[in-house]
């Protein structure tokens, strides 16, 4: 019998000029990750339903696996071997392309100290499960050029449930979730791999005939959260466990929680400490008084007219850090403040928010501005969220204002 293939396309088709979120099948790197146990069955039932039920389908560039020792061993010998090598057959099969899938990408669990994880029972093992599902996932998604199918359909539960999890915090919108479905009596039969494109008889436990041909394989796509923009940046760029970085996506769930230190010349953010230079401490201070006052928004002064109050109320926040007044800063703040002072001071503050806390951190603690001119500009952060640490926290000193005004300053 002549078996009818599609014709796949394995490049990139011009993401650049679509609308909105691409195809996971445009992307130039494919990835299908699962997670197998003692069924590698799992492996090419999901290959046949991303390829054949999909719409539009996704045809991997590489198949990876996460498995046990003993997984291992059953993939190698029941799908990458010379017979029966099921993984070659259904490429030959249905006219896929090739696809990088050797021993290589089979993952085999292990201990810390090398040895191999012949089951996941224990409270170390399901640990090291996690970190190592979080660990692949995250050099998978750190790649923009690459979509990954994460399939949860092989192996234990837990296996399941922490590759679900590691991509909820790690995800794109290029990259997906599924489990694949079998129809009865094919599902569970260990000789059944996928449905032929031609007559293939296999046998029950019970020695009943069937018909690989006849078998019902479609794929269930799962929805999921991303998380991953809440995250702190540096999470996705090394290496991480995956209690970190739960603990990490906690955080960014918890409620805003501003501390400002005076004295240690830092804040708390969300219980993060993070030292600011005078400079981008004080605009936050002074920022995070007006919203306490009920007098939140700001308008940052235009080019060549500086503002003499905003320069005044910024000075007493400058004086409670306990820095010199005839420092460059104060001196220069003497004439009122600037539109490029306000700008500049507001993005470095943004900057050193986002190494610390990543983007979530200058959503929650930074400042932000309405969009329709004249732009006015608050803190993020809740007023009764803030408070303040150190040296005069409650109130700044109305004296500074009236000495510098009587030695002859605009303040």
């Amino acid at each position: 019998m002549k078996t009818k293939t599609k014709e796949y396309n394995t490049g990139n088709r011009n993401r650049a000029g679509k609308k909105g979120p691409a195809h996971p099948g445009t992307f130039r790197r494919r990835v299908l990750l699962a997670v197998t146990g003692l069924s590698p069955q799992v492996v090419t039932e999901t290959l046949y339903a991303l390829a054949q039920t999909l719409k539009p389908g996704f045809i991997p560039t590489e198949v990876h696996l996460v498995t046990t020792a003993e997984g291992k061993e059953r993939a190698r010998l029941t799908l990458l071997s010379d017979d029966p090598g099921w993984f070659h057959r259904l490429r030959k099969d249905y006219g896929l392309p090739g696809i990088d899938f050797s021993e290589q990408n089979i993952h085999a669990l292990a201990t810390a100290e090398g040895k191999a994880i012949g089951d996941i029972r224990t409270r170390g093992e399901n640990e090291r499960l996690a970190d190592t599902l979080t660990e692949i996932i995250r050099e998978f998604t750190a790649d923009p050029d690459c979509a990954l199918h994460v399939s949860i359909a092989g192996g234990r539960k837990t296996m399941g449930y922490y590759a679900g999890y590691a991509l909820s915090l790690l995800g794109r919108a290029q990259d997906r979730l599924s489990h694949v479905l079998v129809s009865a009596p094919y599902e569970s039969n260990q000789h059944f791999y996928y449905p032929t494109p031609h007559r293939h008889v296999i046998y029950t436990p019970s020695n009943r005939p069937l018909d690989a041909h006849e078998a019902k394989v479609s794929l269930a796509e799962i929805p999921f959260v991303r998380l991953r923009e809440g995250l702190d940046q540096r999470l996705l760029k090394g290496s991480v466990t995956f209690s970190e970085v739960v603990t990490a996506a906690q955080e960014a769930l918890e409620p805003a929680s501003l501390e400002i230190d005076f004295d240690g010349q830092c804040i708390l953010a969300g219980g993060r400490k993070i030292h600011l230079a005078p400079a981008q401490l004080s605009f936050l201070s002074w920022l995070a008084r007006r919203a306490r006052d009920g007098r939140p928004d700001v308008v940052s002064p235009p080019d060549g007219a500086p503002e003499e109050d905003y320069a005044c109320e910024y000075l007493l926040e400058y004086r409670n850090i306990g820095d010199d007044l005839d420092g460059p800063t104060a001196k220069s703040m003497m004439k009122g403040m600037t539109n490029t002072f306000f700008e500049q001071t507001k993005s470095r503050l943004h900057r050193a928010l986002r190494n610390a806390l990543g983007p979530e951190g200058v959503r929650r603690y930074g400042i932000f501005n309405t969009e329709t001119p004249p732009r006015q500009y608050r803190i993020a952060t809740p007023p009764k969220s803030i408070r303040w640490i150190g040296w005069e926290t409650a109130t700044p000193s109305r004296k500074l204002a009236k000495n510098r005004r009587k030695q002859g300053g605009s303040v």
